[in-house]
């Protein structure tokens, strides 16, 4: 196998809870990850030159060992004593720096072709394993789909699929520091705190009401009172027909739940004419065959 094609799909949270802070410095989530149908497509080719060559359709991405994909690809490489030469072409289409765990995604990937590419013969976990070395959502990254995260995000509980939906997917033009978000939680002032359990229960029961009613993160008690351009697209959302809205991750990116196609087109225009967001997207959750 001299070169792979690869599509790395980005996520949102249906729900997003922070339990406590850690002793180490982490902190402790329960969260709904859902996989979207929105991804970066990532071209792997072995080449007669050692080492790792990196491109990428954004200028101000780095192409050495601070960027995800190249970490991931030398992580097993280093393990594995590959002497031959890797090209990676990756295109950006999920947003940075916006809570749908783009980079992540562009790793899991990557362990996953560098895998496969030189038949390593590590199963789905012994990659995941590895993954959360390089980020916490790397190994739900690699599995995909609806999935409770637990731990700091790798303690993973496969869920069925979530209720078919249309999604909007809308990021504002600004970029947000997960760091800066963590650092200015103050969990002992937030009163409401998502019904992950009853979410859990919802996506079972296959209930799309159930699932729209508990959409929740406690993140936007930081990210939303230091930008307030997030309420302001999940009201127009709603507004115009979104069943349920809400940030993803640590934002900025809003997204919104639509059963009725025609209604999700309709707001896309509306929001399109807002310029409330730089990057939308219609699409669909996403679940693996």
């Amino acid at each position: 196998m001299e070169q792979l094609f690869l599509k790395a799909m980005g996520k949102i949270n249906l729900g997003l809870d922070v339990i406590r802070k850690r002793e180490d410095g982490y902190h402790e989530v329960r969260m709904i990850m859902q996989t979207v149908n929105i991804y970066d497509r990532i071209q792997m080719k072995k080449s007669d030159q050692p080492g790792i060559r990196l491109t990428t359709n954004l200028y101000f991405l780095p192409v050495n060992e601070n960027n995800l994909v190249y970490k991931a690809a030398k992580l097993l490489m280093d393990e594995f004593h590959i002497r031959e030469g890797l090209e990676i072409d990756l295109q950006k289409y999920i947003p940075v720096a916006a809570g749908m765990a783009g980079g992540s995604a562009d790793a899991a990937a990557v362990l996953y072709g560098v895998n496969r590419m030189f038949h390593l013969g590590l199963s789905k976990k012994e990659l995941m394993e590895r993954g959360v070395t390089i980020g916490a959502d790397v190994p739900y990254c690699l599995m995909r789909g609806t999935a409770l995260s637990e731990g700091i995000g790798e303690v993973l509980t496969r869920l069925p699929a979530a209720p078919a939906c249309h999604v909007i997917i809308a990021k504002p033009g600004i970029s947000v520091s997960t760091k800066f978000v963590y650092s200015n939680l103050r969990l002992d002032e937030i009163r409401e705190h998502p019904d992950i359990d009853g979410m859990v229960e919802a996506i079972r029961a296959g209930s799309y009401e159930g699932v729209v009613s508990r959409l929740g993160n406690v993140l936007e008690t930081v990210t939303g009172r230091h930008y307030p351009v997030i309420g302001e697209i999940e009201e127009l959302l709603k507004r115009r027909g979104a069943d349920g809205a809400l940030m993803s991750g640590s934002g900025p990116t809003v997204f919104g739940l639509f059963q009725d196609e025609e209604k999700a087109r309709a707001a896309l225009k509306v929001l399109e004419k807002s310029g409330l967001a730089k990057q939308l997207y219609l699409t669909r959750l996403f679940s693996p065959s």
